[in-house]
């Protein structure tokens, strides 16, 4: 049974509330004839504060005010009883208020009134409560008298000198000074705590004094009671003895502190110790806020302002020296008293209407709420059957005339209350209108126009507009009828001119009210004045012509630098220019023409410069040319005033060139010192100028000149001036209000900027309140530039208001903004979503809107999500990929056109309805098919010509069909320059992609054009042209131009070269094509015999240059296929990067392209400088490709190109080839050479035979220890390019050789010939022979010849040896 009782309450509870959202409040406007004749509940609009300290030498005012209408009449309870005003002559009553006056000039106490007060506001209507404010009188008691004892503390011990100020309220300021009322010197070691005691970590000599004094400062009476010194003697001590930490204040090592939320914490730590210790702060389980945390008193002090819950938990203060450390914890309890979390507000209702009132808080402990009614509990009140309590909600059901009362919503804890009154006020009204009849709009045609109608009754009236009385009512397309009675045309045109009736109705009658538009042509400035110069006393003229509506009278206005222009004898205006005659140098500057109409404008500027005369000695002015003025100097100060200063200065030297300008610039050194930035700007004939300034700023200035050259030098700054403070002028930009969520509201703005704050302490109050209900602001006060409110309802308007605030005073308010809180996701989806007349690329949509209130946000779009599920055309694959288009409709009935779509194709879809964040559930999913089209061009169209009479074409199938190909269309004719011949035709059937063209002269030009075709017809044409090959000999196919080979292949094409580096895999062996005539070459001529070969690379770019001998061969020529404009070019296709490495009769190619792998071939052509013969080779493999069949010695010029587009090329590279190895004659055999060499032998033999016989007589030889040793000898190459060896010891062997012990010369074992690399053996230009040789000791002394190496002389030495 408990269980169905609660699902019944439960179901009971979603009732009332479903009943309750089908009728909103009624928002009364703040007009005055609506409220003159609004009867409504009392409301208090301003009250004393709860806890309320009164200055005893004043009088005592208790404030109380309230509003409503009838006007309400006031009393008052005193501790709970009423307060019976008339029979106390000291109290008195405000007229029309309820604010209480106590006055004390006949005698009487102050504390005789101390007490807890409300004020009761009431009328017809109800009765509105205060708070209960409690009233206490101000007290600054005296010190007690005591006499003190001199305090006595060896140097170097800890110390306190108690304060105990006298109990005051509030409580007194303290602080400590000395007889000469300075105050005494705090530092780390030195403090005041906050308890008001003096506290000393360790005492030392200088301490010692006989005038510390504790002062209390009491506020209210502005009084300073001060204690009876201390006397601090300090015995001295040899060696002061060095000591841990301790802690004076707190004891022990935990404490606990309670703190009540959006109060300030603070945490204090005093250590004692020798040295003085220092303070650490941290929080366990966490960081430290650090926006919110400051430290003071020298770290000993943490404070944390705007506290909140998550400040609650353990801090831990550490106090250490070197010495050791000391720890003590501090538990921080966070506690709360009641806070608003949705404030009831005011509640008007027409009869029969339902509504709530809430009223949800916080706290800690968690607030009890009570409600009251009038000032009664509302247990106590009498039943209605219309009002049921659920806790912090009252529900009102078909609510009567009658029933309008006044309820208060009163939530308390332990720690403080909260009390609110909110009315609720049943109003029976008929419809009013409450604009200015018949008014007359004037707007300028294609802007956005409102018309606007304000009315007001209850129930709240149904809105609707009509033109010229007649139509339906207006609404959807061009226009659009807010909630408000307001009416967007969203592109006043000239057919929109007219008379608009607005119509309010309800139950209880009806109003309307007309307004008159019409539709002007916009003013504006058709030829313009524009810039000129002008000499020294002639004539300049500005035109300003305008072109307006013909009946809108418009006035035109001229400026010169922004200030009004004085027209007199000289200066000249008619309705279309100005004319300056006799220009002198005060005439420069920028004029503007500004045209004014009474409902737009229109402005446009010029300059107007002044030139000399021409001197009458050109050769004198013209010897030094203008330049930049110097700086100014000296500047001066002088006229200070609160906001303004005058700045004067000395202009320097105009270097031949008059000063037209003076820019003063300024600093400031407090927001960004060191930073100079632009104040004014002044006419170059002015030296002492008032300068406008900020308030609170410390300035100082410099000057700069400006003349035609440019500007000086700046000047050396002025002295600094400091403007004094004032109240914010500015109002804080950008207020906005939006939700983040959907139950909140975030109010941002911009920070006042740094120059805009005039003041110390700046802050923002902000309000806020529901749109249209007249409660009372809800406010807070920021120091940020956002605010948060959280609880509201999904996407309702607030009035919004801001104003910033110093310590000076406050700024004027902003004006009142409309925010909306935040969006939620919608709850209906669109209905009955269906297509109709579906084309080939295009289909009609229908659906069945939303009701608005669904959509719980800003009405965005019905948006429609689409998707391309399949192709009719078997095997096609197809993306899908969702897309959506937004349709904004509002009438009953919408559609709209969805275009784009594939031809022969199924696609699904679905609908959902979007606010600004959130999409609505979907709709139902539809499913329709595109009919058939035509399709798209052929993937791909070549014409590769196979013979001197036949054109291959090949061709791709197109990507998109869009139906079922029935066949393709070749269309070709004749070119012969820009003359096209009869086009002939040939259908093909939709397999083929082929076909072969045999032509009757092989020097004529087809222009080709192919499609495809549907049972629709003929799709997109792919055109192009064929080659142009012009006098052909021996021409070879096509194909045969790029072939693949290794080594073995590629010596099957060209003749058998010297031995070269190994190649990479892909080798191009051109086929080459002799002609009689050589053609146009594609690159310019160049005869320099030095190549160039570039390569780029992400980083770096090397460039590589070889010389050598030109080469001249026979000229081939192989003429490039011609590109044309019609070819289909794929966008964004690029070829870059072409690299080439030369050899001598190859060269490596590598380039760099975004063509997709295997979609694309591509043509080298490359040309030979010498006589212009162009080659083509094709490519079907991905770089690098080598290029062989090169002439060595010869200048290239390279680019590649696209095979099936022509037009996406390379740059063009030119390169050359290495030289070809020389044919050197084998010097071994020379008779000359053999004739050397068996002198030689012979020398060597008789050495041999010298030595032996020395030996066999006993004469001794030097012998050397075997080293890496060099031969001494020089080698010195003759004439002839032979060498010649010469000793400087007849009896010394060959060097980096050993004598055996049977008079053998041995091979040294580090003999030159190792150190030998190979190598190219040549010869210099001088004829003499260079190279390395290598000897090897394994094999013979020549092995093969494949570099055409000769045999080494040294080489032949040793072999004798």
């Amino acid at each position: 049974m408990m269980g169905q009782g609660a699902h019944a309450a439960l179901a009971l509870v979603l009732l009332l509330l479903l009943l309750w959202r089908q009728a909103a409040p009624i928002e009364v406007p703040q007009d005055p004839k609506i409220l003159q004749d609004l009867k409504q509940p009392p409301t208090i609009v301003k009250q004393s504060v709860k806890d309320y300290i009164v200055d005893p030498r004043d009088n005592i005012i208790i404030e109380c005010e309230a509003k409503g209408n009838p006007v309400p009449t006031f009393s008052w309870r005193r501790n709970g009883k009423f307060f019976n005003i008339g029979k106390d002559p000291r109290v008195t009553m405000r007229k029309r208020s309820g604010t209480l006056e106590i006055g004390f000039r006949s005698g009487g106490r102050p504390e005789d009134y101390e007490g807890e007060y409300q004020c009761f506001a009431s009328n017809e209507f109800g009765v509105a409560l205060s708070n209960k404010i409690l009233l206490r009188v101000s007290k600054a008691p005296l010190w007690p008298k005591e006499v003190l004892e001199p305090v006595v503390v060896t140097e170097g011990s800890p110390l306190v000198l108690l304060c105990n100020p006298p109990p005051g309220l509030p409580p007194p300021f303290t602080f400590w000074m000395n007889n000469a009322m300075t105050p005494i010197p705090q530092d780390k070691r030195v403090s005041m705590g906050l308890n008001g005691d003096l506290y000393f970590s360790n005492v030392l000599a200088k301490d010692a004094h006989t005038d510390y004094s504790c002062n209390a400062r009491f506020l209210f009476t502005h009084t300073i009671q001060q204690k009876n010194p201390f006397t601090l003697k300090v015995q001295p001590s040899r060696r002061v003895a060095e000591s841990t930490p301790t802690f004076l204040s707190p004891s022990g090592s935990e404490s606990s502190k309670m703190v009540l939320r959006d109060e300030q914490l603070l945490l204090e730590c005093i250590a004692a110790g020798l040295p003085t210790p220092t303070i650490k702060w941290f929080k366990k389980g966490g960081d430290l806020p650090g926006r919110k945390v400051k430290f003071e008193n020298f770290n000993k002090t943490l404070k944390i302002v705007n506290v909140s819950e998550e400040d609650a938990g353990e801090y831990v203060c550490m106090a250490n020296n070197q010495l050791g450390s000391i720890r003590h914890s501090i538990f921080v309890q966070v506690k709360a008293a009641p806070y608003w979390l949705d404030k009831p507000t005011n509640l008007v209702l027409a009869p029969d209407e339902n509504g709530r009132l809430v009223c949800r808080a916080n706290g800690n402990p968690k607030p009890n709420i009570q409600w009251l009614i009038n000032g009664q509990p509302v247990d106590s009140s009498p039943p209605n059957l219309s009002r049921q309590v659920l806790g912090d909600t009252i529900i009102f059901r078909s609510v009567q005339m009658g029933s309008s009362a006044v309820y208060q919503c009163n939530a308390s804890n332990q720690h403080g209350y909260l009390l609110a009154n909110a009315f609720v006020s049943v109003l029976d009204m008929p419809p009013r209108m409450l604009g200015p009849k018949n008014q007359l709009i004037k707007v300028i045609e294609n802007n956005r126009t409102f018309l606007d109608c304000p009315f007001f009754g209850s129930p709240l009236p149904e809105l609707r507009w009509f033109k010229n009385g007649q139509g339906s009512g207006l609404d959807g397309g061009q226009y659009r009828v807010y909630i408000n009675g307001t009416l967007e045309i969203k592109r006043a045109r000239s057919e929109d001119e007219g008379t608009y009736t607005c119509v309010a109705n309800s139950i209880l009658g009806t109003a309307e009210n007309q307004v008159r538009l019409e539709v002007k042509e916009q003013t504006r400035i058709v030829r313009a004045p524009e810039r000129q110069s002008a000499i020294r006393g002639s004539t300049a003229h500005f035109d300003c012509k305008v072109k307006s509506d013909p009946s809108l009278s418009v006035t035109v206005t001229w400026t010169k630098d922004d200030k009004p222009l004085q027209l007199g004898w000289r200066l000249r205006k008619d309705d279309e220019s100005l004319t300056i005659p006799n220009v002198n140098e005060g005439d420069e500057g920028m004029y503007t023409c500004t045209v004014k109409s009474e409902i737009d404008q229109d402005m446009a500027s010029a300059r107007l410069t002044v030139l000399e005369e021409a001197s009458l000695n050109p050769s004198v002015s013209s010897a030094l040319p203008p330049d930049r003025p110097e700086p100014p100097m000296d500047l001066d100060l002088s006229d200070p005033a609160a906001r303004s200063v005058r700045l004067t200065w000395i202009p320097g030297n105009d270097n031949r060139s008059p000063i037209t300008q003076f820019l003063v610039q300024f600093e400031e050194d407090h927001w960004e010192p060191g930073r100079w930035q632009n104040l004014s700007t002044y006419p170059g004939d002015l030296n002492s100028v008032i300068l406008q300034l900020a308030p609170f700023v410390n300035y100082q200035f410099r000057v700069i000149a400006i003349n035609s050259v440019g500007q000086s030098q700046p000047s050396r700054p002025s002295p600094r001036y400091k403007t004094s403070g004032a109240a914010p002028d500015a109002i804080p930009r950008g207020l906005r209000g939006w939700g983040s969520k959907k139950d909140d509201m975030e109010i941002t703005w911009e920070p006042l900027l740094d120059l805009e704050r005039n003041g110390p302490n700046l802050h923002y109050n902000v309000w806020w309140r529901l749109k249209d209900s007249g409660d009372e602001w809800s406010n807070v006060t920021t120091i940020g530039s956002k605010h948060v409110i959280h609880n509201t309802e999904t996407y309702v308007p607030y009035e919004i208001k801001i104003q910033a605030r110093n310590e000076f005073g406050a700024a004027p308010e902003s004006n009142v903004v409309i925010g909306y809180s935040g969006e939620d996701k919608p709850t209906d989806a669109p209905t009955g979503l269906r297509v109709s007349k579906v084309e080939s690329t295009t289909a009609n949509i229908h659906w069945k809107p939303v009701a608005l209130n669904s959509v719980q946000g800003e009405f965005k779009e019905y948006r429609l999500y689409y998707w391309r599920e399949s192709s009719l055309v078997a095997g096609l694959v197809v993306s899908k990929e969702k897309k959506t288009k937004g349709f904004f409709s509002t009438v009953a009935e919408p559609s709209g056109i969805l275009s784009d779509l594939v031809p022969y194709s199924k696609y699904k879809m679905f609908m959902v309805v979007a606010n600004s964040r959130f999409e609505s559930p979907p709709s139902n999913t539809v499913e329709f098919i595109t009919k058939e089209g035509v399709p798209d061009a052929p993937k791909f169209f070549r014409i590769n010509r196979r013979g001197f009479d036949t054109l291959q074409l090949e061709w791709g199938k197109p990507l998109e069909p869009n139906g079922i190909l029935v066949g393709y269309l070749l269309k070709y004719q004749t070119v012969n320059g820009t003359r096209l011949g009869h086009p002939q035709f040939k259908n093909l059937l939709p397999n083929e992609t082929e076909f072969t063209l045999r032509l009757p002269d092989r020097s004529v030009r087809y222009k080709f054009f192919l499609s495809a075709r549907t049972q629709e017809g003929a799709g997109e044409v792919f055109a192009d042209e064929s080659p142009h090959f012009a006098n052909e000999e021996n021409f070879t196919d096509a194909t045969g131009l790029v072939e693949l080979t290794d080594a073995s292949v590629a010596s099957a094409f060209t003749p058998t070269p010297t031995p070269l580096a190994p190649l990479p895999p892909t080798t191009i062996t051109p086929t080459t094509i002799r002609t009689s005539a050589p053609t146009t070459p594609a690159t310019t001529p160049s005869t320099t015999t030095t190549a160039t070969t570039t390569t780029t690379t992400p980083s770096t770019t090397t460039t590589t240059t070889t010389e050598a001998t030109t080469t001249t061969t026979p000229p081939v020529l192989v003429t490039t296929k011609r590109t044309d404009q019609n070819v289909l070019v794929a966008p964004g296709r690029e070829i870059w990067n072409l690299t080439v490495v030369p050899n001598s009769n190859y060269a490596n190619v590598s380039w760099r392209h975004n063509f997709p792998a295997g979609s694309s071939e591509f043509v080298l052509e490359y040309t030979l400088e010498s006589n212009k013969t162009v080659k083509v080779v094709a490519v079907k493999q991905q770089p690098p490709i080598t290029v062989a069949d090169l002439i060595a010695g010869a200048t290239y010029s390279l680019r590649v190109y696209s095979h099936e587009l022509n037009s996406v090329s390379s740059e063009s590279v030119s390169f050359k080839t290495k030289p070809a190895y020389i044919d050197q004659v084998d010097i071994a055999t020379q008779g000359w050479f053999i004739g050397l060499m068996c002198a030689i032998a012979l020398i060597i033999l008789i050495l041999l035979i010298v030595c032996f016989i020395k030996r066999s007589r006993g004469g001794k030889y030097p012998v050397r220890d075997k080293k890496d040793l060099p031969l001494d000898p020089v080698d010195q190459k003759d004439q002839d390019g032979s060498f010649d060896y010469h000793s400087d010891e007849d009896n010394k062997p060959l060097q980096g050789s050993q004598t055996s012990l049977d008079g053998n010369v041995k091979e040294s074992d580090d003999s030159l010939v190792d150190y030998g690399e190979g190598g190219d053996g040549q010869f210099n230009e001088d004829g003499s022979f260079i190279g390395q040789y290598t000897v090897k000791k394994d094999k013979d002394e020549t092995e093969g010849n494949e570099s055409s190496e000769a045999t080494s002389p040294v080489n032949a030495i040793y072999s004798l040896a």
